[in-house]
C-alpha cells in the first residue's frame, strides 16, 4: 500500500510518500519520496528528495496555495524525484488536522461531512484547519475520488480526566465545548510508543514526559499509554512560551484599543522568542544572537527554558514520579543546549545527563549511567505516525 501524507501549515507544506506491506515494520520506514514547500510574496521554496537519494531545490512563483501544492507533488510523479510513474499508484493520502474539536477523536475517512465538522471548529485553529482542508480539495483536484484519512493533533489527549480538561470558568463553557484539548499528540503518542520500544519496555508500566520543542511547543504527561495532562489547551496558544495571562488580554483591548484581528496578529506572530528577542522565532537563531552578547535574546532563551523546567516540573508532579523524559521535534532534537539547560534542575529527580550522548543525534537514551529516569532523545515522525493509521484504517474496511 502506497501512502501519501500531507502535513500543511498555514504558508508551508511537508509531504510524504511511504510504502507499507502485509505487516507495519517495528522501525519507522524511509519514506519512497519525501518534500516540503514554503511560499513567502508570490515566491515558492522547494526541496524534496527520494529513496534514490536524488535531491532537488528550487523555487517557482505561485499566486495561491493550491498552486504551491501541485507545483510539489508534480515532482512525486514527474521529472528526477519521482518515486511513482502515475498518481494511480497512490492508495490512500493522509492528512494531519490540528483540531478535531469535540466531535473527532480517532483517524476517519474523510467526507463531506467530517469536512464540514472540521471547517465548524477552524476558528479554534485558525493557522491550521483552513490550510488542512485546502489540503483535501487539493488532493480530490489532483487524484479524484481517492479514499483520504484525517488524523488528529487533539486525538490523543481525549482521556485527559476532567480536572485536566475543564477550565475553572463557568461550567457552561465546558457544556459547549470549550475545554482544554491538546496539541501534537500524534507526536506524542508515537514518541511513547517508540520510547517503550527503545527501552524494551511494556508501555504501560512507564511513566513519561514528552517535549515537542518545534515551531510551537507543548508536553505531555503519559501514563499507561495515555495523556493525562499536557500544556496546550482549548488552542494551541496556550502553555510554555506561548502563554498568555488573558487579562493582558482584555488590558490591551481596554486601555489600548487593540480589536480581536490584532490581537490575534500579537499572539501568533508577534510573541514567543520572536517576540522577546526581537531577532528571531528560530532557536538557532536565537542562541547565536546570545554568543553575539545580544541580551535580549538571552532573555528570550532564558524564558524559554524557565517555562520549560515549569512545565516538566509540573506533569512530574501529575504523574507522581518520572521513568523516561523524551524531547523531540526540531528544537528537542537538535538543541544539546536546551536540553542541557532543562535538565540542568532536575538533579533533585535523581536525573542526570551524560554530556557526551547529549551531543549525538537520535534516537538515544543520553541519560548518565546512573540516572535515576531515562532521558531520550526521539525524532519526530508525524507522518510515518499518520502513515500508520492510514494502514489500520484501510486494514479495517
Amino acid at each position: 500500500m502506497k501512502i501519501l501524507v500531507l502535513n500543511s501549515g498555514s504558508s508551508s507544506q511537508k509531504s510524504s510518500l511511504y510504502e507499507i506491506g502485509e505487516t507495519l515494520p517495528d522501525d519507522p520506514a524511509t519514506p519512497l519520496w519525501e518534500g516540503k514547500i514554503e511560499w513567502h510574496d508570490g515566491v515558492a521554496r522547494t526541496e524534496v528528495k527520494n529513496a534514490r537519494g536524488v535531491v532537488q531545490k528550487g523555487q517557482a512563483e505561485v499566486s495561491t496555495r493550491a498552486q504551491a501544492v501541485e507545483h510539489l507533488l508534480g515532482t512525486l510523479w514527474d521529472g528526477k524525484t519521482r518515486a511513482v510513474t502515475s498518481p494511480d499508484e497512490i492508495s490512500v493520502v493522509g492528512h494531519r488536522v490540528v483540531h478535531g474539536g469535540p466531535k473527532y477523536e480517532e483517524p476517519v475517512l474523510v467526507t463531506s461531512e467530517v469536512k464540514a465538522g472540521i471547517a465548524g471548529v477552524s476558528a479554534f485553529a485558525p493557522l491550521h484547519n483552513r490550510a488542512e482542508l485546502d489540503g483535501t480539495e487539493i488532493i480530490e483536484k489532483l487524484l479524484g475520488a481517492i479514499p483520504q484519512v484525517a488524523v488528529f493533533d487533539t486525538g490523543f489527549h481525549r482521556k485527559m480526566p476532567p480536572a485536566a480538561a475543564v477550565y475553572p470558568g463557568p461550567y457552561q463553557w465546558f457544556e459547549k465545548g470549550i475545554h482544554r484539548y491538546g496539541f501534537h499528540g500524534i507526536n506524542h503518542q508515537y514518541c511513547a510508543a517508540r520510547a517503550a520500544q527503545l527501552l524494551r519496555r511494556d508501555l504501560n508500566s512507564l511513566k513519561l514526559v514528552t517535549c515537542h520543542l518545534g515551531n510551537g511547543c507543548s508536553l505531555a504527561a503519559i501514563q499507561e499509554g495515555h495523556s493525562i495532562d499536557t500544556t496546550m489547551g482549548f488552542t494551541p496558544l496556550e502553555g510554555l512560551m506561548m502563554g498568555t495571562d488573558p487579562g493582558i488580554l482584555t488590558y490591551l483591548m481596554r486601555e489600548h484599543r487593540l480589536q480581536a484581528h490584532e490581537i490575534d496578529d500579537v499572539l501568533n506572530k508577534e510573541s514567543g522568542l520572536l517576540g522577546i528577542s526581537g531577532v528571531s522565532g528560530d532557536m538557532r537563531e536565537v542562541l547565536e544572537s546570545m554568543k553575539q552578547g545580544h541580551s535580549r535574546s538571552k532573555l528570550a532563551f532564558d524564558i524559554y527554558v524557565h517555562r520549560l523546567q515549569s512545565g516538566i516540573g509540573a506533569m512530574v508532579a501529575v504523574l507522581g514520579g518520572i521513568d523516561v523524559l523524551v524531547f523531540t521535534a526540531g528544537v528537542g532534537e537538535n538543541s544539546a543546549q536546551v536540553r542541557a539547560a532543562a535538565c540542568k534542575p532536575l538533579s533533585f529527580l535523581g536525573l542526570k545527563l551524560d554530556d557526551a550522548a547529549n551531543a549525538r543525534p537520535p534516537d538515544r537514551d543520553i541519560a548518565a549511567p546512573d540516572s535515576a529516569a531515562c532521558v531520550l532523545i526521539i525524532r519526530a515522525q508525524e507522518d510515518w505516525a499518520i502513515a500508520k493509521e492510514c494502514w489500520r484504517l484501510m486494514g479495517r474496511r
